[in-house]
């Protein structure tokens, strides 16, 4: 194992969370930091002794003295900003959505490959340990054919200052405007939830049927140069390659659930329960004779599994797969863009 040398690029709130849980990886070297606010650059500098900082991606790579990168700007920046770390063979851990089209996640996962280098979707909630065991079982065909899944993503922060007060904070603000990069709902916390939900099924996506909802929330829909354009809610219906069909919504407008997902995958031998609930995960099975015969849920003890922020370095280690990478983040993107599109032409369903 060698020491790693890492780069974060955007020092934001969320970088924050990237560098302290790379802090906790052995032979992790943070080494260097990328922000257009000097302000913020030197905050993040100063909290984690980080000894060099950039104002641009132009001037780190000129430096160039690291490894791999950890992608934490806004989604719409993650195109343009990866495809040259790329064409210099770094290591990259880009946060999702992997883009903003399918088209540019289609370029970065073809760009990925051919560079030859570990790639990976920071798709937080494949460590859920509940959703891991879930998934073994279904591919071991515990489940048998899989018939049908609802999964769900709920969150309350519209509603409640659950991480402080959106309408006053910048943080927040964009996630809510499509001049500022945001998909809204469906891009933001619903390439999660479907990621969870097909990664459990095994199986990929063949058409999707979508309805997009935006509320208002200030008036004129708008807050300082903020419009509130992008969507808080969704609901899509889902056609599996095997058949099956699904349910997958998720809200900004849920009062009591902070950040909490479900899910229910239906076979033709037994069933799974799945809920993440204050980033602790629970699974519930119904399988073999509990299906067949009493109809009884069992909850099952499930194993840890490594974080992604392990298992990136540990790809770069030669020791991990590095999944979910690039291909399955525009295999989602894919997905994604065809909602947007079904909801524009009335929720009908399109081929993915």
């Amino acid at each position: 194992m060698v020491d790693i040398r890492l780069l974060i690029l955007g020092t934001g709130g969320m970088a924050n969370n990237h560098a302290d849980a790379f802090a906790a990886v052995p032979g992790v070297n943070l080494v260097a930091g990328i922000d257009t606010s000097s302000e913020r650059l030197a905050a993040f500098q100063t909290r984690h002794n980080v000894a060099h900082g950039f104002a641009s991606l132009d001037d780190a790579l000129s430096w160039g003295e690291f490894d791999a990168v950890c992608n934490v700007t806004p989604d719409a920046a993650h195109f343009a900003t990866t495809m040259p770390l790329l064409a210099a063979g770094k290591h990259i851990l880009c946060e999702k959505p992997l883009a903003t089209s399918a088209a540019d996640a289609d370029a970065m996962a073809a760009a990925a490959k051919a560079a030859g280098v570990v790639n990976m979707v920071n798709l937080s909630y494949r460590v859920s340990p509940a959703l891991c065991h879930a998934a073994d079982l279904a591919a071991q065909g515990a489940l048998g054919e899989i018939r049908h899944l609802e999964a769900s993503y709920l969150q309350s922060w519209l509603l409640q200052p659950a991480w402080g007060e959106w309408s006053t904070d910048p943080t927040w603000l964009w996630r809510m405007s499509t001049a500022h990069g945001s998909a809204g709902t469906l891009g933001d916390v619903g390439v999660h939830i479907l990621d969870f939900a097909t990664f459990a099924a095994g199986l990929p996506v063949t058409e999707v049927s979508c309805k997009l909802a935006v509320f208002d929330k200030a008036p004129g829909g708008k807050i300082d140069d903020y419009v509130l354009d992008a969507n808080d809610s969704f609901t899509m219906q889902l056609r599996l390659a095997n058949g099956a069909l699904g349910v997958v919504h998720a809200t900004r407008m849920a009062p009591g659930h902070h950040n909490d997902l479900y899910l229910k995958l239906f076979g033709t031998k037994g069933g799974v329960e799945i809920s993440y609930e204050n980033d602790t995960s629970r699974l519930r099975t119904c399988i073999g004779a509990d299906a067949l015969l009493s109809g009884t849920w069992q909850e099952i003890d499930c194993p840890p599994v490594p974080s992604n922020y392990e298992r990136f370095i540990a790809a770069i280690n030669g020791t991990d797969p590095g999944l979910p990478d690039f291909a399955r983040g525009a295999t989602l993107q894919h997905v994604l863009d065809r909602a947007v599109q079904s909801d524009a032409q009335g929720a009908v369903f399109l081929e993915v």
